[in-house]
């Protein structure tokens, strides 16, 4: 007759088992990932040519660091609050600087300015009287056509965007998002 094992025997060998098992399926896994793939149909990269590429300039960290703190600073010597935001040609964000006061709605909208600037290569008051023409213009997503940015350009493209906001107008704004881009020009 078979000797009965004790239920903490049982729990003890079912657990040990399963422990087995579990490696030995980890083990197959682990050894199929790491093999080539033997299909035709494996997934390779492939170098574009030349003629199907492009390079462009972007603003570095300390020029865009540069020029918004100039920017801010210009806004301080007036005793104005407000927030900086340098962004890329494609509107990423490079650096933004929210002054000691500035409204919360400052943050978001020299950011859209910027980006404005930047995707029309021409200072916000200007986009903001072609508003007046073309009112759809409003409607493309992540821009904002008030005044106050500025772009910054390189060989007559723009390569990033100077938007401020916070001040009582745009006209002021966008003085100090210029401050901003002649300070990259130094």
């Amino acid at each position: 007759m078979p000797k009965k094992f004790s239920r903490r025997a049982r729990v003890a060998t079912g657990g040990a088992v399963l422990a087995v098992v579990a490696l030995a399926g980890f083990g197959a896994v682990s050894a199929n990932a790491s093999a080539p793939a033997t299909t035709s149909a494996a997934a390779t990269s492939a170098d574009a040519p030349p003629r199907a590429t492009t390079t462009s300039t972007h603003l570095t960290i300390d020029a865009a660091t540069k020029a918004a703190q100039a920017a801010l600073d210009a806004a301080e010597k007036e005793n104005q609050r407000v927030t900086v935001a340098v962004v890329d040609r494609n509107g990423n964000t490079i650096v933004t600087l929210r002054g000691d006061g500035a409204g919360p709605q400052s943050y978001e909208s020299a950011q859209r300015k910027a980006f404005t600037a930047a995707a029309w290569n021409a200072p916000t008051s200007q986009l903001a009287e072609r508003l007046q023409q073309t009112p759809s213009l409003k409607d493309i997503p992540g821009t904002l056509f008030l005044a106050g940015a500025v772009p910054v350009t390189a060989d007559n493209a723009p390569i990033a965007g100077i938007g401020v906001a916070g001040a009582p107008s745009g006209a002021l704004d966008e003085k100090f998002a210029q401050a901003g881009a002649n300070a990259v020009a130094r």
